[in-house]
């Protein structure tokens, strides 16, 4: 079995692939703080759990894959895969590593892991040209040519780090759940965040992706959107620009990822 595992800045998101098929799945915190011991030991209470896995850590994994965000948190994965996998091969997705998509920025270097590898699952998964929002601690939008190349994108603050911002600026506000409310106008302050995230964030993908489209494909309509993140299914409902739902996207790419590297090693 396969182990991809991406790293965000909020959340990490673990998955095990057996062939194409994700078979089990976790989410759990990102801590820059834990060691590789540490994180051995939450990988082994984690997979522990999989009928299909052995007691021990390792037994069952053929193949590990790794993007992450955060660089502390990869240099420790780095040493898990060295002193806890050190038979299973390894792919962690860095400059040298074949992606198989074209990256046409200024900086390909400055582009972050992740977001390539949500190109190159709406690559194999959808074609080209395909737009992906991505709805992490940042929502991000990221734009694939028609011939599969990755040529640039939008960033924007995410839901999370907004609704946030909300209660530590708004001398009257505070934190709430980021929920769907009963109608667009709020009858009372939490409701009316609600409204405000939830319809404002539609409103925000809808506007940035119609003007993607437009600079991306001569006709619109031919551009696929894919959705992918922990927070996509607020806003599914109430945009009106989204094609696909893929939660676990970056996990696919991963796989692909693994697949056009491990022959090399």
């Amino acid at each position: 079995m396969l182990l991809t595992i991406d790293v965000g800045n909020t959340h990490t998101v673990l998955g095990l692939f057996d062939g194409e098929d994700i078979v089990e799945h976790w989410r759990i915190s990102t801590d820059a703080r834990r060691t590789a011991d540490e994180l051995a030991v939450l990988l082994q209470g984690l997979m522990g759990m999989h009928p299909l896995l052995g007691d021990e850590l390792g037994d069952g994994i053929d193949g590990i894959a790794i993007c992450a965000t955060v660089p502390s948190v990869l240099h420790e994965l780095r040493e898990v895969t060295r002193r806890y996998y050190g038979d299973v091969p390894a792919v962690l997705v860095e400059p040298g590593v074949k992606t198989g998509v074209p990256i046409l920025t200024d900086n390909p270097k400055e582009v972050g892991a992740d977001r390539i590898i949500n190109a190159v699952a709406a690559v194999d998964l959808y074609g080209g040209p395909a737009i992906v929002v991505d709805f992490g601690t940042a929502t991000t939008f990221d734009a694939v040519s028609a011939r599969g190349e990755y040529i640039g994108g939008v960033i924007a603050p995410g839901i999370e780090i907004s609704v946030e911002a909300l209660g530590v600026r708004g001398a009257q506000l505070r934190k709430i759940e980021v929920a769907r409310p009963r109608s667009v106008i709020g009858k009372n302050t939490v409701e009316a965040m609600q409204s405000g995230i939830i319809y404002g964030f539609a409103g925000q993908v809808d506007g940035v992706v119609n003007r993607m489209s437009r600079e991306l494909a001569d006709d619109p309509d031919d551009v696929t959107v894919i959705a992918t993140g922990g927070l996509a299914p607020m806003v599914l409902g109430e945009s009106s620009v989204i094609d696909e739902h893929e939660p676990w996207l970056t996990l696919i790419g991963l796989r692909l990822v693994y697949e056009r590297n491990v022959s090399r090693m």
